[in-house]
């Protein structure tokens, strides 16, 4: 191994809520990884707001195909992704500059051969040959899908998104223990951010469940995790600083 780079979040929905704790840990890994002979760069990513629209085991997997594939590249998405990716062609000696690596990336990505490496190292390890040409013959949906309004026309001004991803696992998408089987088709779709409007007709998201009663109590998790109001907040950085040792 020539480098290590490490996504370290902040924010609500990440272990170190607090920018100061977030930059302690991400400069004590540094550190000590660099000082063990292991040239390490950390980012500090936000995590105030869900940084997909989709929460989910096979809803994420979707998502990221879109996003290989270029249906959809959401920017705070694509801005962490490129961000992280950059500094590993350039930890990797693949690229000189952060810059340079970001142009072969984007060209990685244009030009198709991001999604077929993809596509190639899910067949290695025993996934289907042709995942991106129909990935929903693959990927299990759930039963139920309601999107979920807020009770209240505005503009989203926080996002709980710890609370977000506890709706997941309500829905049995993650454990509370380890002996939980997890349910891979559940979960959350066109999740909202902060700056986002939402009423009547823009839902809060979308919730994949099993049944009807599971839909409508995650529904009403979900209303809970937003708060909405007439201002929209401050648009925060999804990278919020790099650190070396």
């Amino acid at each position: 191994m020539q480098g290590l780079v490490m996504d370290v979040k902040t924010g609500n929905g990440a272990f170190m809520p607090t920018r100061a704790k977030s930059r302690a840990l991400a400069v004590s890994i540094a550190s000590v990884a660099t000082g063990a002979g292991l040239p390490t760069t950390a980012l500090v990513t936000d995590m105030d707001r869900p940084l997909a629209d989709a929460a989910g085991n096979a809803l994420e997997v979707a998502y990221a195909i879109d996003y290989l594939t270029g249906a959809r590249r959401e920017p705070r998405m694509h801005e962490v992704t490129m961000a992280l990716a950059a500094e590993m062609l350039v930890s990797g000696r693949l690229a000189r500059t952060t810059t340079a690596a970001r142009k072969q990336l984007q060209a990685a990505l244009e030009s198709g051969a991001a999604a077929e490496k993809f596509e190639r190292m899910v067949a290695a390890l025993g996934g289907p040959k042709k995942l991106l040409s129909n990935p929903w013959k693959h990927l299990e949906r759930a039963p139920v899908q309601m999107p979920v309004f807020p009770t209240r026309t505005g503009v989203v001004t926080k996002a709980d998104t710890r609370a977000v991803g506890m709706v997941v696992v309500a829905l049995g998408g993650g454990r509370t223990r380890p002996q939980d089987p997890v349910d891979p088709a559940v979960g959350l779709t066109e999740l909202v951010g902060p700056g986002d409007r939402v009423g009547p007709d823009h839902p809060l998201g979308i919730v994949h469940a099993r049944t009807d009663a599971q839909a409508a109590a995650a529904a009403d998790l979900l209303r809970a995790a937003y708060k909405v109001g007439s201002r929209p907040p401050r648009e925060a950085n999804a990278v919020h600083e790099r650190i070396t040792a």
